[in-house]
This record gives C-alpha cells, sequence and structure tokens, in this order.
C-alpha cells in the first residue's frame, strides 16, 4: 500500500457493502481495524478467566479453612485435607502475585503509559477513575485516548497483556484519524490490586451492612 494512496483516502465514501471493490487502501483501514478489535477482545476474554481463577481459588481457599477447623479433631482425611489446602494456597500465592499492592499501584501505571509511549502512541487522555472495592480485591480503572496507526494500537494492547500485573481492556472504540492511517482509540484499561488486611476488613464488614 502507498503512503500516496493513504493520503488521498476518504474515509467518508468508504462502502462496506461493496469493500471488495474499495481501494487497497481503504481495505487496509478496516483489516487494520478488524484486527485490533480481534486483539482487543480475545486479550479482554483471557483476563477476565484469571480474575474468575483467583476469585474461585480464593472461595475454595476459604471453604477448605473452614472444612479442615471442623476436621481438626479427626484423624480420617485430615492429611488429605492438608495436602489440599497447601495446594490450593500454592496456586492462590502464584494469582496474587498478579496483582500490585496499594503502593504498586502508580508504578503499574507508568508501565501502561510507557508502553504506548514506546509503541509511538499520542495520548491525549490519561485519567484514573474511582477505585471499586470487592471481596478481597480492587479495581481502578483508567480513561484512556491515544492516536496511532492500527500497528501501534494492537502492539500497545499486546504490551499490556505481556506485563506481570493484571490489566484489562474494555469499552474499546476505534474511529479514524484526522489523517489516514492514523486511528483513534478510546478504551477504559482497568487495574487490579490485592486489599491490605485493614482494606480487606472494612470491605467485609461494609458488605454485610
Amino acid at each position: 500500500m502507498a503512503l500516496s494512496d493513504l493520503n488521498n483516502l476518504d474515509l467518508k465514501d468508504l462502502n462496506l457493502k461493496d469493500l471488495a471493490n474499495a481501494p487497497a487502501a481503504a481495505k487496509g483501514i478496516v483489516m487494520g481495524l478488524i484486527f485490533v478489535a480481534v486483539v482487543g477482545a480475545g486479550y479482554y476474554f483471557d483476563l477476565s478467566d484469571q480474575l474468575n481463577v483467583l476469585t474461585t481459588l480464593k472461595q475454595e481457599e476459604e471453604t477448605l479453612r473452614k472444612t479442615y477447623s471442623e476436621k481438626v479433631g479427626e484423624a480420617h482425611n485430615l492429611e488429605a485435607y492438608r495436602q489440599q489446602l497447601k495446594e490450593t494456597e500454592q496456586a492462590l500465592a502464584t494469582m496474587i502475585k498478579q496483582l500490585p499492592s496499594k503502593a504498586e499501584v502508580d508504578a503499574l501505571l507508568t508501565d501502561i503509559n510507557q508502553a504506548g509511549l514506546g509503541r509511538g502512541l499520542s495520548f491525549e487522555l490519561f485519567r484514573p477513575g474511582q477505585t471499586a472495592f470487592a471481596d478481597f480485591y480492587a479495581t481502578l480503572p483508567v480513561a484512556i485516548k491515544v492516536n496511532g496507526n492500527y500497528h501501534e494500537i494492537a502492539s500497545f494492547i499486546s504490551d499490556v497483556a505481556a506485563l506481570p500485573r493484571i490489566v484489562t481492556v474494555h469499552d474499546v472504540n476505534i474511529l479514524p484519524g484526522a489523517k489516514p492511517p492514523m486511528l483513534n482509540m478510546e478504551a477504559t484499561l482497568r487495574t487490579y490490586r490485592y486489599l491490605d488486611e485493614a482494606e480487606s476488613a472494612a470491605s467485609k464488614q461494609g458488605a454485610k451492612k
């Protein structure tokens, strides 16, 4: 695709019903948008599954602890419960490592910002929102608006997915930029952190009211 083709492309004249006869530049833009959307969707569902696993492990740990306490006075199956509890706690600890502490959230936000700048994106908006608390973790939404071509945007999403901490992408909206092949992407990133003991106790107390 020649750069001159992109400069002469008017996206307002693009007819998606007749895409097969559209110029090569138009086809490239449409394929790029589809690519970014697919990457973003796949990334979101993958990390959502991880968070669901984490929640399940936490609930399983609490159930096993309760069962263990009930079985403490019984010799039968006690060792099996101990082993199962140990394995669950190990799996839970591995998942928790993907959640930053309260003190590490600022560093995570910096990593996300640097991931975008490193791919050549221009940030028009990077705004953390209000923290929401669950049983044992907190969610921090970050509204972003970036400008770049679809390769840069797709690489940014991939880089965020590769971060050691869990970050999910939501409400993705991609529009043509002022000059093709530039695009504007608006999205909400959600970061997750583990609650300390005081926050966890306060969250559980609030849920009981």
